[in-house]
Parts: C-alpha cells; structure tokens; sequence
C-alpha cells in the first residue's frame, strides 16, 4: 500500500511540474511574441475630409466589423472576458485618433497590419480581413474614425490569461495576426464596384477572418463556440444554395431551413452592405474550389 501511494505521489509531482513547466514555456513564448516589432513602409495615406469619404469610411466601419468590436461609435467594449482564456477589450478609437501617435499612417498600419505606432503587435485585431484593403478605403476609415464623437469611456485593456498562453504557444488559439501578414509594400487596387467575382472577393475579405483564407470554415474562433460554416460550392457547404439564400441569411440570419446561425456570425453588420456588395460576394463565393468538411451545428 505504501508503495502505491509512494508511486502516486511521484507521478502527482511529475505531472505538476510538467504542467508548471508548459505554463512557464508558454508565458516566456507569448511574452516574446507580444514584444516583438514590425516594420511597416507602406505610401503615405491621403486621407480627405470630403462628404464622399466620410459616408465611404462610415458604410465600411459599418459592414465591416469596426462597429462589432469597437462599438457603433467606437467607444471600446469589452468583447470577451473568459476567467481562462483572457480578456479581449477592443479600443476606444475616439481616444486613439486624439493620441498624437497615431497619425494617418499609424492608424492605417493598424487596420491593415495588426500593428501599434511602436510597431509591437495588436492583440485580436482581425487585420488579416483588411490587409489587402485599398488605400483610399483604408483613408477613408481613417477620416471616419477621426470624426466620431469624443467618448472618455475607459472599458480596461485585454490581457491573455494562462490557458489562453498555452493555446497560443500549441498554435490552438491565434493572438496576433501581425504573425500571418505579408507586411511587403505593395500596390493595392479595389476592383471596379459592380456584381463580379473580382469585385466579390475584394469585399469577402471580411469573411476570411472567420472562415478561413480558402472559406473552407471548420475553424474554432472562439473556444467554445461552434466552428464556422464551410462557404465553399460543396455538398458539405453552400453547393444547394441559391442566391436568395445566401440573401436572405445576410439579411436575416436564418439559413434556407429556418435555423438561426449562431451570434458569432455578424450578419446584421453584412444587412447594412449594398445590393451590389451582397450580390458580387455570393458570384465570388460560386468560384472558389469546394472542399469538403460540414462543420456540426450547436
């Protein structure tokens, strides 16, 4: 009996310090990770203050998730607040545009790659979606965000608690997505607005964060939720659906068989898009190559 328990407490010990040494590992790995830099040379932004900007910089902070995170005015929320995984507060932006850091360039290296005026890496900005974005789009957000109403509203700062750092260093839970961008200058060019699959594509960016750079789906964003919709022309995704039902999700967020999709999906954000918009996304969305895997519904 005393050998057994002996034994017991050996193996207790053994695990302990392993768990003790994988938090460890994964506090240094996500420390390094938060403090790394990036260096960002893209053209200087020429952002205007004219009628026709705003209303562009508004309708894109609208259907493109700025609102969801931040706010509608962008005031700052606290988004997520798991006792395990972390706290994931999205930033006033009413008191980032007035912090002389961020200039148009710094606010515009931020939307499209994830970063800080110091260049250290934003956590859970979904820059990914907007890293192609055009210049003149990304100018307009800029002058967009610089007119929303000053707000004092101080909603705390995120942190990444432990099980969270253990995620990130077993590549389960993406921090930063200044990791996975392709920082390289380069010319960005919006195709012309109309329903194409070119056009389409350029605004399903948007999709990508969620459901993957292929719109395969099948990944978790959030630990416990359910794993996003498979957006490819395959039995196992949208190959029975028509235009109108792709439509009528976006609109109302039911699928064709009444079922409502899960909150994650921000389609009262995709209801404010054009008809256009809608349309030239659902033509992309019949091009790109199916690949199987129907993700379970919760």
């Amino acid at each position: 009996m005393r050998r057994v328990a002996k034994w017991s407490a050996i193996g207790l010990a053994i695990v302990l310090l392993g768990v003790t040494a994988l938090f460890a590992v994964s506090w240094a790995v996500t420390g390094k990770a938060m403090s790394r830099t990036y260096a960002v040379s893209d053209p200087p932004l020429r952002v205007e203050t004219t009628a026709e900007a705003l209303a562009r910089g508004r309708h894109l902070f609208d259907t493109r998730g700025c609102g969801d995170c931040h706010g509608p005015q962008g005031a700052g929320r606290v988004l997520i607040d798991d006792p395990v995984l972390g706290r994931i507060v999205p930033s006033n932006l009413s008191r980032s545009v007035r912090d002389p850091a961020y200039t148009d360039d710094a606010l515009g290296a931020a939307i499209r790659h994830g970063i800080r005026p110091d260049g250290t890496p934003l956590l859970i900005m979904p820059s990914g979606e907007f890293a192609d974005f055009e210049d003149r789009d990304v100018a307009a957000l800029v002058a967009y965000m610089r007119s929303l109403p000053a707000s004092d509203n101080a909603p705390g700062t995120s942190s990444v608690r432990p099980v969270g750092r253990v995620l990130y260093t077993l590549g389960k839970l993406p921090l930063f997505s200044a990791e996975r961008i392709d920082h390289a200058p380069r010319a960005r060019q919006a195709p012309v607005a109309a329903i194409t699959p070119e056009y389409g594509r350029y605004v399903a960016q948007s999709c990508t964060g969620c459901h993957g750079p292929g719109l395969a789906g099948n990944t978790v964003v959030i630990p416990g939720k359910p794993k996003s919709a498979n957006l490819t022309p395959h039995a196992d995704g949208l190959a029975a659906w028509q235009e109108a039902d792709f439509l009528r999700l976006m609109h109302t967020g039911r699928r064709p068989d009444g079922t409502a999709v899960d909150p994650l999906m921000p389609w009262p954000a995709y209801d404010r898009m054009d008809d256009t918009e809608l349309r030239a996304v659902w033509a992309y969305l019949r091009t790109v190559p199916p690949v199987p895997g129907k993700p379970k519904r919760r």
